[in-house]
Formats: structure tokens, C-alpha cells, sequence
């Protein structure tokens, strides 16, 4: 049995559906699931991983385990996978773990928890996402802007279902022990072109709106902790040559080339008619 975390997420949707797909035995967790939201023969479980102590039912008959960064008791959690059985953890945290430690601290404690717990492990270390544009959803919906700060500033975004589809084969293959994944798109693009290829996607236009540093702040600041606001904004402002390099390990677990944003923005084109 693989438990996957965040089952309803961008990330956990589409691995639990791989999962199941390839006839492995599933169990989606998140704090609001129901079956409905599952494929079926997925068992949905709805659990809280700030509550470590309730997670027992929903790791009940677990081998694996695919884990967000959630909550702040990662010991906790571990302990609880630890008495369900569970034999191997795969962590999807931040790359910016390994770029600016400090400005990601709480997940750099899931990775340090969970090098100390025990299980075989691996971490997943994803760069930004392309659902981040999901933010835009509502703004290109009804006015087709979207606003992003450090307009062009180029970053290799990933597609959610490329860590996904790594998750799922580092889940069910040996090997990958011990190891830590830099997950990236195949190319840096900008805030400008993204909004590009979404108008493309939708063919119609999208006007893009360069935001200033402080409109951004204060947008983050109402879903971020601060200190994460800081080092996001200091990632998409003022990247390290790091994180703007396109890692190759998509395509090293995978054996095909990283998703562009183009084909997310194909993809998701309806959440922004």
C-alpha cells in the first residue's frame, strides 16, 4: 500500500491517478477528501498531518509513503509511519532547501527528520511550479491580465505532473535510497512569457502587468509565512545561477524530456476560460 499525502494537490492528484494506473494499492489523504475525489479503488482518507497522533487510520497497511512538507512535527509523522510499517519515504520539499536554507528552514527540517528516522528515503527538491500561474486563473477569467513581479527574470518551472510521474517511479522502483532529485522544467522562461503561452493556449490575449516587489509581498503575505515570502521573492528577483540552471534529473528518472509550460498552460486552458 502507498500513502500519498496532499492527494488533492496538483502534485498528489496526479500521482495518486498514476498510481492507480499502474495497479498499485492507494490510499489518498488530505485534510478534506472523499471518495468522489479519488479514482476508483483508491481508498480516500481525510487526516491532518499537523495532527500526527490521528494519522494511524490513514496509514493503516502502508509500505510506502509519498510525504508533503506539512505540519510541524516531522518526527511526529515518521513515528506514526514507522508503527503503520512503512518502509520507504519519498519527501517532496523545496530546491530551495539546498539555494537558501535559512529562508527554507521548515522544510530543510523534514529533510533532516527524515535522514534521522530510519526508513529508506528519498527527497524530491522541486523548483517552481507551473501551477503556480493558477494564480491567474481569476484575473485572466475575467479581465485576461496577469500580474507577476520581476517580469523578466527567467526560471525553469516544473510541470506538477513531471514530480508527480518522478514520485510514482521513485516510489516503485529500487535505487533512488539516499538520493536528493532537483526537479526543474526543460528551460527558464519568464513571468512574461508564461502569461504568453497561457494567451496562446487560449488563444486570445492576455495582457501582462509587471507588479512592483511590495504588491507582491503583500499578495504572498496572505497564504506565506514571512520568511518564505522573502525568500521566494528573492528567488524569482534574484535567482542564483542554481536556480536558474535546468537540472536533468526529469529526465534521468523518467527517460523523456521535462514538460514545457507551454504544455501545462495547453493542458489547463479551461481554469483560465
Amino acid at each position: 500500500m502507498i500513502v500519498v499525502t496532499g492527494g488533492t494537490g496538483n502534485v498528489g492528484r496526479a500521482l495518486v491517478a498514476q498510481l492507480a494506473s499502474e495497479g498499485e494499492a492507494v490510499t489518498a489523504v488530505a485534510r478534506r477528501i472523499t471518495p468522489e475525489d479519488v479514482p476508483a479503488g483508491v481508498r480516500a482518507v481525510a487526516a491532518d498531518l499537523g495532527q500526527p497522533a490521528g494519522l494511524g487510520p490513514a496509514l493503516e497497511g502502508a509500505t510506502a509513503l509519498f510525504l508533503l512538507v506539512a505540519g510541524d512535527d516531522p518526527e511526529g509523522i515518521l513515528k506514526q509511519a514507522a508503527k503503520a510499517g512503512v518502509t520507504k519515504v519519498v519527501l517532496l520539499s523545496s530546491q530551495g532547501v539546498g539555494t537558501r536554507p535559512h529562508g527554507y528552514a521548515h522544510a530543510a527540517g523534514f529533510e533532516a527528520a527524515l535522514a534521522r528516522s530510519g526508513p529508506a528515503f528519498t527527497v524530491l527538491r522541486s523548483g517552481g511550479m507551473a501551477s503556480n500561474a493558477f494564480a491567474w486563473a481569476e484575473p485572466v477569467r475575467h479581465h485576461r491580465t496577469a500580474a507577476a513581479p520581476f517580469a523578466d527574470v527567467a526560471l525553469p518551472f516544473v510541470d506538477p505532473d513531471d514530480v508527480a510521474a518522478v514520485a510514482a517511479a521513485v516510489l516503485r522502483q529500487d535505487g533512488h535510497d539516499g538520493l536528493t532529485y532537483t526537479l526543474t522544467g526543460p528551460e527558464a522562461t519568464t513571468p512574461r512569457q508564461r502569461a504568453a503561452a497561457l494567451a496562446q493556449a487560449l488563444a486570445e490575449p492576455v495582457t501582462f502587468v509587471e507588479q512592483s516587489r511590495e504588491e507582491a509581498r503583500a499578495q504572498m503575505a496572505q497564504f506565506m509565512p514571512s520568511a518564505v515570502v522573502e525568500a521566494t521573492l528573492s528567488i524569482l528577483g534574484d535567482p542564483t545561477p542554481e536556480e536558474q540552471t535546468v537540472s536533468g534529473d526529469v529526465e534521468r528518472i523518467l527517460g523523456r524530456p521535462a514538460a514545457p509550460f507551454a504544455a501545462w498552460a495547453a493542458r489547463n486552458a479551461p481554469a483560465f476560460r
